[in-house]
């Protein structure tokens, strides 16, 4: 029986650790974002330092622009020009080195989306409906309609993560289902053409959930994300505006007081430090002192990343290039991962 990574032990991520420390060449990662809004500090904490910490320590990374995927739960896809530049702005910020990462966008990569189609005939249509991850993203559609790109999304993803070979994938636990029908689609294209894909590992991401200021998951379409990109007067307006509570002695109490927690989780996160530590010292200071230290330590960890990012934002013929580039080099590895996938399938070239 195959065991799937949502049934994985604990012990399973250490070990994976493990073998990066000791091999990190051996090791292809795929990961990225679409172009649908600014991405906030949810995303650095939950992927973009894991990011710049794989390339760090020799790991090779691609970092997919999913510009196609943006269609996926919307009917048309907006200012995508003035989107993508800002994820690329973004990634130089935090530190992603083009010398040691691969970053492309989707639609300029046309070999990656011929696998599609040989991928879509290695799984059913009843295993992509039973797919938890598609059912909650259909829940939160914004189309006025569930689309067929919607439905095959996570074959989509397969095409992403298998036309560079890569086999690390860094996931959220509610991400796994989409890796699985990318491990499946391996599987199932070795056993009937021959050995072409690896099974790609996931990577649990241990990031805990960060809440938006309104108290629910940030995310860039609920207007409640504290952007990488904002300045720091924009943040301290955005977190004085943050849902607390009437307690006026600060804890960290996730369950019991999550407007509050998520607060003091942000700065913890911020200032590297214990969240327990954080609100002890808050104490009896209220929702206004907490703000203060949620503020201070927001601006003080962004402000390197936003000076780095304003340096690039002033040489856009450079951050144009580096796409460019990326695009060259995912066109050669698509390139050449179809070729073998055609000679495999025994298709004319």
């Amino acid at each position: 029986m195959t065991t799937t990574y949502a049934e994985a032990s604990p012990g399973t991520a250490t070990a994976l650790e493990e073998r990066i420390r000791q091999d990190p060449a051996r090791f292809r990662v795929l990961t990225g974002d679409r172009p649908t809004g600014a991405l906030h500090l949810g995303h650095y904490f939950g992927t973009l330092h894991n990011r710049v910490r794989l390339q760090e320590a020799g790991v090779e990374v691609f970092v997919l622009v999913a510009d196609y995927q943006v269609l996926t739960d919307r009917d048309v896809a907006e200012r995508l020009t003035a989107t993508t530049e800002g994820l690329l702005l973004d990634y130089l910020a935090v530190g992603i080195d083009p010398a040691r990462s691969v970053i492309f966008n989707h639609s300029a990569v046309p070999a990656l989306n011929q696998l599609l189609l040989p991928f879509l005939s290695l799984v059913t249509v009843a295993e992509l409906g039973r797919n938890p991850t598609v059912k909650d993203e259909i829940a939160h559609s914004r189309q006025a309609s569930v689309s067929g790109l919607m439905y095959t999304y996570p074959v989509h993803q397969a095409a992403d993560i298998l036309f560079c070979k890569g086999n690390l994938v860094p996931v959220g636990k509610d991400q796994l289902p989409h890796l699985e029908v990318t491990r499946t689609v391996a599987r199932r294209f070795n056993e009937r053409y021959g050995q072409v894909f690896p099974e790609p590992e996931a990577l649990l991401s241990t990031a805990p959930l960060l809440l938006g200021t309104d108290g629910t998951k940030m995310s860039k379409s609920r207007a409640n994300s504290l952007a990488l990109s904002a300045d720091a007067d924009e943040t301290a307006r955005l977190v004085k505006g943050a849902r607390t509570d009437a307690d006026r002695h600060i804890t960290y109490d996730p369950e019991g007081r999550p407007g509050v927690s998520a607060l003091v989780l942000l700065a913890a996160l911020c200032l590297g430090r214990d969240p327990h530590a954080v609100a002890e010292e808050i104490g009896g200071g209220g929702a206004a002192a907490l703000k203060r230290t949620v503020t201070d330590a927001v601006n003080t960890r962004l402000a390197p990343m936003r000076a780095r990012r304003a340096e690039y934002a002033r040489d856009m013929g450079y951050v144009r290039s580096v796409l460019r580039a990326g695009n060259e080099r995912a066109n050669a590895e698509a390139d050449a991962t179809l070729a073998q996938v055609r000679e495999a399938m025994g298709s004319p070239v």
